[in-house]
């Protein structure tokens, strides 16, 4: 049987944070995060990275382990976090994997493998210039004639995929369908009990949404950003695209309002907190603790502490 791990999952801002480090605290465990922005160093107010208070000496892996300017791959984290869970698992404590980012989470829990490729490789520069050059409609029915599963879910607009379709082929003779098939054969790589934090009325995650963005701006999101700018970050990275950091560099390159950008940041977090719900609502063993107006951290440690137990993890 593959080793237990907790997981507390969740949209932005449902808590997340605050109920792993009580659950370490309460049974003897420590926090992987699993959260894709979380993992840069010096963007700390836009991701409401956990901050030494918060933590309360409960350790936390995962946080700060790339730069901005990396190209940061779901593969690279589930190494690198596999590496603490089962570190944490030697020392005989519970890992506690928490966070919004759906993909990590069940990449790491499925063990899933990627083919591994250099961002800066040379076949890649190439089909990307093809995508560029000859467009997105020609390399999709190239796809096509290799993988006619792959090519009819993408379209001729996302190149990313595109390109790394036929890059997997080109570098290994196996499709990418064919590389997805045999990684869901293996096993998985964790047993996971996990736990979902939501508000009961969507209007009541809305408005703890706007409150973090307000106080984000109060704790110097601007000064971030415009540090971030200021050193060269390029626009383009992934780490530039998150939500918080995207709209606020553009109102600082291109003159616009600071107040206007917190609200799209507004606008663009309740959007994103709808789309992980949708994600993780798609696990039916999830247990869900639905928060009223506030979060009610106490019950919440006692009905996990419960579910623990139910699960055998305890």
């Amino acid at each position: 049987m593959p080793p237990k791990v907790l997981v507390i999952c969740g949209p932005t801002a449902s808590g997340k944070t605050a109920l792993a480090v009580a659950l370490a605290k309460a049974h003897n465990g420590e926090v992987v995060s699993a959260d894709s922005m979380q993992i840069y160093r010096t963007m700390d107010i836009g991701t409401a990275k956990p901050t030494a208070e918060e933590m309360e000496d409960v350790p936390h892996h995962m946080l700060d382990v790339a730069d901005p300017e990396e190209d940061f791959s779901v593969a690279r984290y589930v190494e690198m976090a596999a590496a603490c869970v089962d570190d944490i698992l030697a020392r005989g404590k519970l890992p506690i994997i928490a966070g919004g980012t759906g993909l990590y989470i069940d990449s790491l829990l499925s063990g899933r493998t990627f083919a591994a490729f250099s961002p800066d490789s040379p076949l890649r520069k190439r089909l990307e210039q093809r995508y560029v050059t000859q467009g997105g409609s020609v390399l999709l029915a190239e796809l096509k004639q290799i993988d006619p599963q792959s090519a009819a879910r993408l379209h001729p607009n996302d190149g990313k995929r595109i390109v790394r379709a036929l890059e997997v082929y080109y570098s290994t003779g196996t499709t990418i369908t064919q590389h997805n098939a045999a990684t869901q054969a293996i096993p998985p790589r964790y047993e996971a009990a996990a736990i979902g934090l939501a508000f009961r009325e969507r209007q009541d995650m809305w408005d703890r949404i706007s409150r973090r963005v307000d106080q984000m701006m109060d704790q110097g999101l601007v000064r971030e950003v415009r540090s971030l700018l200021d050193r060269g970050v390029p626009l383009s990275c992934t780490a530039m695209q998150a939500i918080g950091y995207k709209e606020m560099a553009a109102a600082l390159l291109n003159g616009g309002s600071v107040e206007a950008a917190a609200e799209e940041i507004k606008l663009r977090s309740r959007q994103y907190a709808k789309r992980q719900l949708t994600w993780f609502r798609r696990n039916p063993g999830c247990r869900w603790l639905l928060w009223e107006k506030e979060p009610d951290f106490a019950r919440a440690l006692r009905n996990s502490t419960d579910f623990l137990e139910e699960t055998g993890l305890l």
